[in-house]
């Protein structure tokens, strides 16, 4: 099938962030010879516009770019570019657009003009937030844009999704505690980071734990370090972590929290404690009103809880309606994995689900 050649051709031609010539003129070779306008808003972008003669589109976007990771899959068809891997699905997510296009290609009518998007630096720097800066959307008078995930762990070819929360707003939290060292004979003539870091920990944990439990969220440190040798008091210590939650009022408190915490332990251990925490992708939150109207058109599963993963396509969320989706793949490796593969046949159902939604759109 065609649909499996290409992703099959991306898959061994993974290219990173921002830089994907290969991959570009991969696309632009299977969309040139349909009845559409191939273009490029932006470095490392493709779209296809096709045109039905309606006054307003409906957008459907695919993330093009890879990892950082060497494959481990033993595939035939593995990575021929050592140290990069599409380890997230994205040459599933292309192969399906270019299905859908070359379907698209076929048809006379349809309710909404179709713009597909192929987008760069998902996994980086946010190319979403990039073309939405561009106008592009505004340009092509584009009412909604959709977009789908393949899953582990969701059965596969399920298609899913949920109202409100979906996938989570992200800020990495890096802290210094600088204190003086001493040796342990004598500990009082130094400030102990060690302790004062464990400290830290306990405040921000009790912050965290007392918020309410219907709130989603996630605050977790993964790696602390602190101290040089076993006799000497510590006077650095290092933690780095993350917070997830989804909405902004309950990210900006929790951030606050951070801050407090560390003014707190300062005050209380003499030492001082530099906060880094970065803004993060925005959470995906899935409007109820195109969530309503859509699964009218189309049938899918409803998640039980959002994923505390995150996912530029927030980006498109802030400057026009977008609903975004979950294929599953069913028991695969886990994304970001150097072993991650699936079976292609759950590609089609992306197709035929794309196909039934930009069909019956109104």
């Amino acid at each position: 099938m065609q649909i499996i050649d290409d992703r099959r051709a991306l898959h061994q031609i993974p290219e990173l962030d921002r830089e994907l010539p290969g991959t570009m003129a991969y696309l632009r070779k299977g969309l040139e010879g349909l009845s559409c306008r191939v273009f490029s808003p932006m470095e490392g972008a493709l779209c296809a516009w096709f045109d039905f003669g309606q006054d307003r589109a409906i957008a459907f976007r695919a993330d093009a770019d890879a990892l950082p990771i060497h494959e481990q899959t033993g595939l035939r068809f593995a990575s021929r570019y050592p140290g990069k891997m599409h380890a997230c699905g994205h040459d599933g997510h292309m192969a399906i657009l270019l299905e859908l296009a070359r379907r698209l290609d076929k048809k006379t009518a349809m309710p909404r003009n179709i713009l597909l998007v192929f987008q760069p630096a998902e996994e980086t720097t946010g190319g979403a937030k990039d073309l939405c800066a561009t106008g592009l959307f505004k340009q092509y008078r584009v009412e909604a844009i959709f977009a789908l995930h393949l899953w582990p762990g969701l059965e596969a070819g399920t298609v899913a999704s949920r109202k409100n929360e979906m996938m989570s707003r992200s800020c990495e939290v890096k802290v210094d505690i600088i204190g003086r060292p001493a040796h342990i004979a004598k500990a009082e003539e130094g400030i102990d980071a060690m302790a004062a870091g464990v400290e830290f920990y306990r405040r921000v944990m009790a912050m965290e734990g007392a918020l309410p439990k219907n709130i989603y969220r996630v605050l977790k440190f993964g790696k602390m370090e602190s101290g040089t040798v076993c006799n000497v008091i510590s006077g650095h210590t290092r933690l780095e972590g993350s917070l997830r939650v989804f909405q902004d009022d309950v990210f900006y408190s929790m951030r606050a929290g951070i801050v407090s915490a560390g003014k707190e332990v300062e005050r209380s251990y003499g030492c001082t404690v530099n906060i880094y925490m970065n803004d993060g992708y925005p959470a995906i939150m899935n409007p109820p009103a195109l969530y309503d109207r859509v699964r009218k058109v189309v049938d899918f599963s409803e998640l039980a809880a959002p994923s505390m993963i995150t996912e530029d396509f927030s980006w498109y969320q802030k400057s026009l309606p977008g609903l975004f989706f979950f294929l599953g793949v069913g028991d695969v490796p886990a994304l970001h994995s150097d072993n991650f593969d699936f079976d292609e046949s759950v590609l089609i159902k992306g197709v035929e689900f794309f196909e039934a939604l930009a069909e019956g759109f109104q």
